[in-house]
C-alpha cells in the first residue's frame, strides 16, 4: 500500500540555506540521510525511490530531506561541502523537533550520518548503514588510472548532465543499478537529470571522493547496522568491510547483489528491509541498570534539575540563568554530577540522563 501524502516544509541552515525536508508514516522517528541526488516532488513518484519509502514509513515516522544544491532545498549555493552536509542534518532535525531517534545512511549519506552520530551520542539511538563508505575514492590506496578515473567521472557530469540524451548520465545509472531493467534505468536516469544541475552535480561528486571519517567513526557508540551488497558497482564490499570494522560493535551483514540502490524486485531488498526494523526494535536501548539507578539515586534535588537541563542539551550559561545560579556554582554541580555517575564527559552523561527518562520536561524560567 502506498502511503497517500508527505507534509513538506522548510528550514534555513546556519548560512541561510533553504532546506526542504518531508515526513511521512507514523512510529518511531527514523531519519533518512541525503544521498546522492534528491527531490522530494519528484521522487514521490519515482518507481526506483517509491517502495523504500513506503514501506520505512509503514513503520516509522521517516524524516527525508534534499541536501543542498538538490531537490527542492536551494540550488544556489556556496557551500557545498561535507562539513556543511552534516550541519544541515542536525538543521532538519531541530526543525523537526527530534530529540532522539534512529538515523539511516546510504552511499555518502553513511559518512554523514557517522560524523552526525559521533558528535551528537545523545540524539542517536539506533544508526544504520548501507552501501557506504569511510573514506572517499580519492583518500584509498588507488593507482594512478584509477585516480585518473575518478576526475573523469567529474568531467563527464560537467559536460553532460543537462542533455536530453541520456548517455553521460548513465555511466552513474549503470553503476548504481547494473541490473534494473531499461525502464527502471530510464526512471533513475531521468531523476539525476531533474534533482540538480550538472554545477552542482560536480561539485557534490567531487566532495564525495575526499571524505575521510575514519577517526569518527571509531567514536561512534550507539547500536550501528552496517549492510552492504557483495557485488555492488558503486562502492565497493571492501569499503563497508572497513565501515562496520571502524565502528565499535557494529554489526555486518552482507546481501547478495551487484546493485548499490536496491531495486524492490531483488531479493536483497526485502532483505534489507527486515534487517533495518528488526534492528530498530531489538537494539533499542534497555532502561538503566541496578548500577545505574543506584548512582541516580545519589543525587540530591537541585543536582536532578541541573541534570534535567543538561539532558535537554542547555550549556552551563543557560542554566545558571533559569536556575538563578552563577556560572561557577553550576559548573560545581556539573562535577558533581559527573562524579556521582561516574561519567567523564557532557554526551555520557546526557545519553545515561535520557535513558533515564530525563531530558523530556519544557524549560522553565528563573524564578
Amino acid at each position: 500500500m502506498a502511503i497517500e501524502a508527505q507534509h513538506i516544509r522548510f528550514c534555513t541552515s546556519r548560512d541561510g540555506v533553504r532546506l526542504a525536508y518531508a515526513v511521512t508514516g507514523e512510529g518511531p522517528p527514523l531519519v533518512r540521510t541525503a544521498t546522492w541526488l534528491s527531490h522530494l516532488e519528484y521522487e514521490w513518484q519515482n518507481p526506483i525511490r517509491r517502495p523504500t519509502r513506503d514501506v520505512l514509513s509503514r513503520h516509522f515516522s521517516l524524516v527525508r530531506y534534499d541536501q543542498r544544491g538538490c531537490g527542492l532545498s536551494d540550488w544556489n549555493v556556496q557551500d557545498i561541502s561535507f562539513e556543511a552536509w552534516v550541519e544541515d542534518l542536525d538543521t532538519v532535525v531541530q526543525a523537526a523537533g527530534l530529540r532522539h531517534f534512529s538515523l539511516l545512511g546510504g552511499s555518502q549519506g553513511c559518512a554523514i550520518a557517522i560524523a552526525y552520530a559521533a558528535r551528537y551520542p545523545e540524539k542517536v539511538s539506533h544508526l544504520m548503514l548501507y552501501g557506504g563508505y569511510a573514506l572517499g575514492k580519492l583518500k584509498r590506496d588507488l593507482s594512478e588510472r584509477q585516480c585518473e578515473e575518478a576526475r573523469t567521472l567529474i568531467k563527464i557530469v560537467e559536460l553532460g548532465w543537462s542533455r536530453q540524451t541520456p548517455e553521460f548520465r548513465q555511466v552513474f545509472t549503470t553503476q548504481f543499478m547494473p541490473d534494473a531493467s531499461p525502464e527502471q534505468q530510464r526512471a533513475f536516469d531521468e531523476f539525476q537529470r531533474l534533482a540538480t544541475s550538472p554545477e552542482n552535480a560536480a561539485r557534490i561528486v567531487g566532495q564525495f571522493d575526499v571524505i575521510d571519517v575514519r577517526e569518527l567513526a571509531a567514536k561512534v557508540r550507539c547500536p550501528t547496522l552496517v549492510l552492504h551488497t557483495r557485488g555492488d558497482a558503486r562502492v565497493p564490499f571492501e569499503e563497508g568491510r572497513r565501515v562496520a570494522a571502524l565502528i565499535p560493535g557494529a554489526r555486518f551483514v552482507p546481501l547478495e547483489s551487484r546493485n548499490h540502490v536496491l531495486l524492490s524486485s531483488d531479493p536483497a531488498w526485502r532483505q534489507f528491509i527486515d534487517e533495518v526494523v528488526a534492528f530498530q526494535q531489538t537494539a533499542a536501548p534497555q532502561s538503566p541498570d541496578t548500577g545505574v539507578a543506584q548512582r541516580l539515586s545519589g543525587l540530591t534535588e537541585r543536582e536532578r534539575g541541573v541534570l534535567e537541563l543538561i539532558a535537554q542539551g542547555h550549556d552551563n550559561s543557560h542554566i545558571a540563568q533559569a536556575l538563578s545560579l552563577s556560572e561557577k556554582t553550576v559548573r560545581n554541580y556539573v562535577t558533581s554530577i559527573f562524579d556521582k555517575l561516574q561519567v567523564s564527559s557532557r554526551p555520557q552523561a546526557i545519553v545515561l540522563a535520557r535513558e533515564a527518562g530525563y531530558g523530556h520536561a519544557p524549560l522553565k524560567p528563573a524564578h
